[in-house]
C-alpha cells in the first residue's frame, strides 16, 4: 500500500490547475484537488475564456497554445462544453493597424505557419450581413477558440470528478513541503504537489514566489446586450490588440500602432485598453479590458474606464450596446517571462502564469509539466531553449 494519500495534489482549481489535474487522471494518477473557495473565483472565470494560437509570440507559448489547441477539442468532446470554434476576428479599423495585418500575413504567419486568413472586400463586407463593413480589414485566425468560462469550469470539474479526481473546495493550503501538505481540513501526503495559485504570491512559497518579482493585473470588464443583436460566433479584437500580443507586438509595424495610440488615443494607452469581446451561449458579450498593474487589485473601478471601452466597443461592432454587468478581471503578471515551472522543493513545483493566457496555453503546459514530474519530458521553459 502506498504511503502517500494520493500521487498528485493540486493546489488551485482555477484552469492551470484543472489542466494539471486533467494530465494527472490521463495517466493513471491518484489525484486530489484543493481550492479556497467553494468555486472556482480567479483569473479563469472572470475574463474571456478565448483560446487564442494567433496572438501568441514564436517560440514556447505559441508550441503551448497550439498543443492547446488539440487539447481543448479533446476536452471539449469529453466533457460536453460549449466550444466555440469559429476562429477570432482581429478588425483593422485605421490605415497603420491594416498594414499591420498584411505585413503579418505576408511574413511571419507564412513562415511559421499561423493558420490565417486576410478578409477585405467582398469577404470583409459579407461577414455578418455587413456588420463590419466600416472597417479597413481583417485578420480571420482560424485555430482560435473561446467558451464561456464561468459555466465550462465547473463543467470540467464535473468531468474530472468522474475521472476518480477528488476536489476539496472551501479547503485552504496552508503549508506545502516535500511529500505533504497542510490544509485546513488537515494534512495530506502526495508524491507530487503542484501549486497553481494564480495571483497568490503570498500564502504558499512566498519567498521563492517573491524571487519572480511578479505583479497582479487589475481589469475592468462588462457583460452587455447589443442594442442590434448580433449572433457572434467569434472572439473579436482590433488592430489595438498588436501592440499586446507577442505575435505582433515586435514587428515594424506595430511601432505605428503604438504611435497612433499615443498620438490620437492617449487615454487608451494610460489604462492599457485594447479590446476583447467574447459570445456568451446567451446572445451577450462578454467586453474588456483595462490593464491597472500593483502588487495587490485595488477595489474601485473607473467610470471612465468603462465608458472608453463601451466606446470602442460599439464602434466596433456597430451598434449602442446595454451593460448588464460590471466585474473585476485579475491574473498574475510580469514575472521574469509569460510563465514560471518552479521547482520549490523535491517534489514540490509552482506553476504560475504572468500573463492573462491560461487558457490559451494552459491545457498545454499542464500536460508538460506533468510529463516532466513523471520523467517523461524536459521541464517546460518560457524561453527557447
Amino acid at each position: 500500500m502506498s504511503q502517500y494519500n494520493c500521487d498528485l495534489l493540486v493546489v488551485g482549481a482555477g484552469m492551470l490547475g484543472l489542466a494539471h489535474a486533467w494530465a494527472g487522471a490521463k495517466r493513471g494518477l491518484k489525484v486530489k484537488v484543493f481550492e479556497r473557495t467553494a468555486m472556482p473565483l480567479g483569473a479563469s472565470i472572470r475574463n474571456f475564456g478565448q483560446a487564442l494560437v494567433t496572438g501568441q509570440a514564436p517560440g514556447p507559448m505559441l508550441d503551448l497554445a497550439r498543443q492547446a489547441h488539440g487539447l481543448w477539442a479533446e476536452l471539449g468532446k469529453a466533457a460536453g462544453l460549449a466550444l466555440k470554434q469559429q476562429g477570432s476576428l482581429v478588425f483593422a479599423r485605421t490605415e497603420a493597424e491594416e498594414a499591420m495585418l498584411e505585413a503579418f500575413c505576408a511574413g511571419r504567419a507564412q513562415e511559421l505557419g499561423y493558420r490565417v486568413e486576410l478578409l477585405r472586400g467582398a469577404a470583409l463586407d459579407g461577414l455578418y450581413g455587413g456588420r463590419f463593413a466600416h472597417h479597413r480589414a481583417a485578420l480571420h485566425g482560424l485555430d482560435d477558440q473561446q467558451l464561456y468560462s464561468r459555466e465550462a469550469l465547473p463543467q470540467i470539474v464535473d468531468y474530472l470528478r468522474g475521472l476518480g479526481v477528488e476536489f476539496h473546495f472551501s479547503t485552504l493550503v496552508r503549508d506545502v513541503e516535500s511529500g505533504s501538505a497542510l490544509t485546513t481540513a488537515g494534512r495530506f501526503t502526495a508524491r507530487h504537489i503542484l501549486v497553481c495559485s494564480g495571483h497568490d504570491y503570498q500564502t504558499l512559497l512566498a519567498e521563492p514566489m517573491a524571487a519572480l518579482k511578479p505583479s497582479v493585473c487589475r481589469l475592468q470588464m462588462l457583460r452587455a446586450r447589443l442594442e442590434r443583436p448580433l449572433d457572434l460566433q467569434h472572439a473579436v479584437l482590433t488592430g489595438l490588440s498588436c501592440v499586446h500580443y507577442g505575435a505582433f507586438a515586435d514587428l515594424p509595424e506595430a511601432a505605428a500602432i503604438q504611435a497612433e495610440i499615443r498620438r490620437d488615443y492617449p487615454a487608451l494607452e494610460e489604462h492599457g485598453i485594447h479590446l476583447l469581446v467574447s459570445p456568451t451561449p446567451y446572445g451577450e458579450l462578454i467586453i474588456g479590458d483595462s490593464h491597472d498593474y500593483g502588487s495587490d487589485a485595488a477595489p474601485f473601478n473607473a467610470e471612465a474606464v468603462d465608458q472608453l471601452l463601451i466606446d470602442l466597443a460599439e464602434h466596433t461592432l456597430g451598434s449602442r450596446l446595454h451593460v448588464l454587468e460590471r466585474w473585476q478581471g485579475v491574473y498574475g503578471s510580469r514575472g521574469p517571462g509569460p510563465f514560471s515551472v518552479l521547482r520549490a522543493a523535491e517534489g514540490v513545483t509552482a506553476v504560475l502564469m504572468h500573463t492573462g493566457l491560461g487558457m490559451s496555453v494552459g491545457l498545454g503546459l499542464g500536460e508538460r509539466t506533468v510529463a516532466a514530474l513523471l520523467g517523461e519530458a524536459a521541464w517546460p521553459e518560457a524561453s527557447p531553449a
